[in-house]
């Protein structure tokens, strides 16, 4: 059994094998308007700042 998968770009459905050499892209321009995009970075990983958080629930040091 072939698994198909939809181009993150257009779309279009592609088979998920070795004979699609773009996949998950249906084609070499999707994939470059891809990476594109990443370069201008419209695409974002959210950051949390673990040690904001922990300065806000530490209590406050001693004062001499």
């Amino acid at each position: 059994m072939v698994t198909i998968v939809n181009c993150p770009t257009c779309g279009t459905k592609v088979e998920w094998s070795e004979i699609s050499k773009f996949r998950p892209f249906c084609s070499n321009r999707c994939k470059q308007i891809d990476l594109g995009a990443w370069a201008e970075e419209k695409y974002v990983i959210p950051v949390v700042n673990p040690l904001d958080d922990l300065d806000e629930d530490a209590p406050s040091p001693p004062q001499p």
